[in-house]
């Protein structure tokens, strides 16, 4: 697949999420998600805050590095990015979300694979990078979803959001202070009817649905609320601390805390 590719499935899933926020009241903007105390307008200012700083980083990496140094040396973003998106109504948030898309796709389109793009963590490559993009919109898209108490098909695209989360293996251990152990087999099923498959040897498994899969590595989901079935200690451990996103570990959910 190349980094083309992966930009439409990620423009997709933006217009998966639009369709949903789009038809939205100004009262309904203002509704609570699981990441509490964010609301839906919260959600959406993060992801435009975010898909702006992404268009940076590939059209003047110089910059993005000096912008991004000078935020975490303030001890963190979160409350300023926020605040920005508070300040607008709703069409106005809407409108600024979607010229940011349009500018990240502009951005992203074309690049080369060998690049190296920076990040709050490690640089990426292109198609990493955008497959990070796709699953913070599809996991924090899932915060509004469950907020709102909508709908939302699973599809293919999911598939990137299993790439990262099998990537991240050692990572989610080492967050933790915990030694990964050896690879864990997985074995997932797409919406369309096919299979992924990833450490096929190994002794120990993850089986079920990348839907499943995905809730449990962006920890929208416990394992517990899945049909994810796993075979053997580490790989249940995994599940229970999986984590396909920088930054310190991730509270998680507890058993029996769907939204």
């Amino acid at each position: 697949m190349t980094v083309d590719d992966i930009g439409v499935d990620l423009l997709g899933e933006q217009t998966n999420l639009d369709r949903i926020v789009s038809a939205l009241d100004e009262e309904s903007w203002a509704t609570p998600t699981p990441a509490e105390p964010w609301t839906v307008a919260d959600q959406i200012t993060h992801l435009t805050f975010f898909d702006e700083q992404a268009t940076l980083a590939i059209t003047d990496p110089d910059e993005f590095t000096l912008h991004s140094n000078k935020l975490l040396q303030r001890g963190g973003m979160t409350e300023d990015h926020l605040a920005m998106g508070r300040r607008l109504p709703s069409a106005a948030l809407l409108d600024w979300w979607r010229d940011t898309r349009a500018n990240l796709m502009r951005a992203a389109s074309g690049l080369d694979p060998p690049e190296r793009i920076p990040w709050y963590g490690p640089p990426m490559r292109p198609e990493t990078f955008l497959r990070a993009r796709l699953m913070e919109t599809w996991a924090h898209g899932q915060d509004v979803v469950d907020a709102l108490g909508a709908t939302r098909a699973p599809t293919d695209r999911l598939a990137h959001v299993a790439e990262l989360g099998v990537r991240t293996f050692g990572w989610s251990f080492r967050n933790r202070s915990e030694t990964p152990p050896d690879r864990v087999a997985v074995r997932l099923h797409l919406p369309s009817g096919s299979t992924m498959g990833w450490n096929e040897e190994a002794d120990q498994s993850v089986a079920g649905s990348v839907e499943d899969f995905a809730l449990v590595v962006t920890q929208r989901r416990h394992v517990d609320d899945t049909a994810l079935l796993t075979a053997g200690p580490d790989a249940r451990r995994w599940m229970e601390i999986a984590q396909a996103f920088a930054g310190p570990p991730g509270p998680g959910r507890q058993p029996g805390s769907m939204y």
